[in-house]
């Protein structure tokens, strides 16, 4: 049966973790470091969801590894990427649009909403931890299709900042290697390593936790991913045009002449 107040009690530390980053945004006059705050907020779920079953299962101690191994590697990326005094670009535009008060607006508008949106998406990893049934074949898909979407994340992020380190790839579009067969193949991976984790909790009986990984594919493809990054780089990359036309926007496919 599924326990609402241990999944209740993960909210509050992914909570208090989210107060100690709004605090730090206060101290740095920047929200940017929320970006690699995301990972961690779902290690902390996890860990903390495993942490009140008392007895940590094999199949608990699988997601843990997996979790801490994608989290970790998610915010090394984006601290590295984004260190620095400046704030990136979308949360300069979300201030001007909220110059009154934004300090404490940014309680709720940043850190609160990313801290909901990680409890909610996290469903899965709390229905895999605290699950006490044997490990199938299930669980064994599931860990392959989160490898792989942790592979392709990584591969295509790496791809990406050499690009970007390239001065003379400045204003260019990057279209070979992963993103020769999608747009965005990073976001592709991150999907599948929420497909693979709801495998997992479904293994364990946890059929609810579907909206897990609906909820993380809608932010990746009309939220905060593929809509977000293509609204206005047209403009900026005009051969991003062709780039849309040959290439598909998501699940990779070989790319069109």
């Amino acid at each position: 049966m599924f326990n609402w107040s241990n999944y209740l009690f993960t909210l509050y530390g992914i909570g208090l973790f989210a107060l100690l980053g709004w605090g730090l945004s206060l101290l740095r006059n920047n929200v940017t470091h929320v970006d690699s705050m995301w990972s961690l907020f779902f290690a902390l779920a996890a860990y903390t969801g495993a942490a009140l079953m008392g007895i940590v299962s094999p199949r608990a101690i699988l997601v843990l590894g997996l979790v801490t191994i994608w989290a970790l590697r998610l915010f090394v990326y984006l601290t590295k990427r984004n260190w620095g005094p400046h704030e990136d670009h979308r949360y300069v535009e979300i201030r001007s649009n909220n110059q009154q008060n934004f300090a404490i607006k940014s309680i709720y508008i940043i850190f609160g909403l990313q801290a909901v949106l990680a409890w909610i998406i996290s469903i899965s990893l709390f229905g895999a931890v605290s699950s006490k049934a044997s490990i199938n074949m299930l669980d064994y898909v599931g860990v392959a299709i989160v490898s792989i979407g942790l592979i392709l994340e990584t591969v295509a992020d790496s791809q990406l900042s050499c690009f970007k380190e390239a001065a003379n790839n400045k204003g260019k579009v990057l279209a070979t290697g992963l993103w020769r067969y999608s747009r965005h193949p990073n976001y592709f991976g991150e999907a599948c390593v929420w497909w693979g984790f709801y495998l997992i909790a479904l293994a364990g009986g946890a059929w609810w936790a579907i909206v897990s990984p609906i909820l993380m594919t809608l932010l990746l493809l009309k939220v905060s991913g593929v809509s977000l990054l293509e609204k206005t780089i047209i403009e900026r990359r005009p051969a991003y045009a062709d780039y849309i036309r040959r290439t598909n926007a998501f699940i990779p496919g070989w790319p069109k002449e």
